[in-house]
């Protein structure tokens, strides 16, 4: 080949492999995450001021512009700007209800109950006395177990996914390094009746992974079915011989330090938590102190996905609201900083007629060792007057203790999902509802929906 020829076929080669890589990068476009970003947030701020008003006007027909404006610049009325105009959070007018006091007074004179709505109560008024005789009587922290047998869903929308390509899917499975969670029996799974891939607890969120193939026109469903046995817990820690935190081990150090992004010790929060605990000692009356001030100052509201926030405790603090992970995430920082070791833990909450995705955490006392917090769940409702006087220690069951209806999935957030996941996930904190992605991308919500479904063994 002359060199002539030569220079001509490298320079055709190399023109030949820049349209090739242009034609590819066509097809299969570079991830961004700020795209994926600007998607989900379009997806939570999804309603328009008319349709917020609608909404508002069932309770309060002689509702004024002047009163959305306002609540909408105190934030009880979530709102942003999306492309060039004001967007409401899909949730934003039920939150109202559970946000504003007389807006909420409204809700119960129409529907005749309180908002928000809870049927977990009830359940929880006779076993959490039941829990703690058991204990008292036993001196086993562990008591009142529950088995269940569980069948959890995800359905992929026909077509999400060209046909012929591959579906990877990762649903929740109960962990079975958690006491208080036992007997995990697996039945089976599906689409292609095959167990999957187990993580175990080698990861912090436990998993079945499974695949599947996308056929043309029909939803791609994937399932687990399992039992298992929950129990409650409860420690006495207003009675418990606490001892100081060595600070030297690996347990302390881990468990004190920042976590990135959503534990983060900021002005704000070491401000806060320094005016909450000023002039205790005791690790148990700080974190008291702190679960003291957060459950009437953050009531629960639906909340924006996490992925799309940047620091979950100072929304709480910004917005004075927050759901379980957020107000759980508030707790944890603030214990943290204070030295009091912890780590967030999740999965679902289980009570008959209420069972639904949840977060808490765990703390731990030197002596005393690991116990459960439910900063959600706070003080119960329940626990006032005759009641109360009946049941002394349900008021702060849940700062050492857990109901007997739980399914633990995670034992921190944020972490690898096992295999790993190429995209990002639908829920970059959390991990409940599952997650699915193909070579093209991760599938948000949107693309697919989930169900759990429950039967009662005893």
């Amino acid at each position: 080949m002359t060199p002539g020829y030569k220079k001509e076929f490298i320079i055709f080669g190399l023109v030949a492999v820049a349209m090739a890589a242009i034609i590819w990068w066509q097809r299969h476009p570079q991830y961004s995450w700020k795209k994926d970003l600007e998607y989900r947030l379009d997806v939570d701020f999804n309603k328009t001021r008319e349709e917020v008003t609608e909404y508002i006007k069932q309770y309060i027909p002689e509702v004024t512009d002047e009163q959305i404006d306002a609540w909408t610049a105190s934030g009880k009325l979530e709102a942003m700007e999306r492309h060039g105009e004001i967007r409401y959070f899909k949730y934003a007018a039920r939150n109202l209800f559970r946000l504003d006091t007389a807006a909420m007074r409204r809700f119960e004179a129409i529907e005749g109950t309180p908002s928000p709505l809870d049927n977990h109560s009830g359940v929880d008024a006779v076993n959490l006395p039941q829990i703690i005789a058991d204990v008292k009587a036993t001196g086993n922290p562990i008591a009142q177990p529950r088995q269940m047998h569980v069948k959890f869903t995800l359905t992929v929308k026909a077509d999400a996914v060209p046909a012929g390509k591959t579906i990877r899917c990762w649903l929740p499975y109960p962990r079975s390094d958690v006491p208080r969670q036992t007997n995990i029996r697996f039945i089976e799974a599906g689409p292609n009746g095959d167990k999957g891939i187990f993580s175990g607890n080698a990861s912090r969120h436990s998993t079945l992974y499974l695949e599947a193939e996308a056929v043309a026109g029909q939803p791609t469903v994937f399932y687990e079915e399992f039992e298992y046995t929950a129990s409650g817990e409860w420690h006495d820690l207003s009675k418990a011989d606490i001892k100081p935190y060595d600070t030297t081990t690996d347990l302390y150090k881990e468990y004190t330090a920042e976590r990135e992004k959503h534990i983060v010790f900021t002005d704000r929060i070491k401000a806060l938590a320094d005016s909450l605990t000023q002039g205790i000692d005791n690790p148990y009356e700080q974190a008291k102190a702190l679960f003291t001030y957060i459950d009437p100052a953050y009531p629960w509201a639906s909340a924006r996905e996490y992925s799309t926030q940047e620091n979950l405790p100072e929304y709480v603090l910004d917005n004075h609201h927050g759901d379980c992970g957020m107000v759980t995430l508030l707790l944890l920082t603030m214990c943290r900083y204070k030295g009091i070791p912890c780590h967030f833990q999740s999965g679902f909450m289980m009570h008959p007629g209420d069972d639904n995705m949840h977060d808490w955490g765990e703390l731990y006392f030197e002596g005393v060792g690991w116990v459960p917090v439910d900063m959600s769940f706070g003080f119960p409702p329940f626990a006032t007057g005759d009641y109360l006087a009946a049941n002394p220690d349900t008021k702060y069951f849940y700062l050492g203790g857990i109901d007997s209806y739980r399914m633990v999935v995670n034992s921190d957030y944020g972490c690898d999902l096992i295999p790993r996941k190429k995209y990002p996930r639908s829920e970059t904190v959390d991990f409940q509802r599952g997650e699915v992605e193909w070579e093209g991308g991760n599938l948000y919500f949107p693309d697919w929906t989930w169900n759990l479904e429950i039967e009662y063994l005893n």
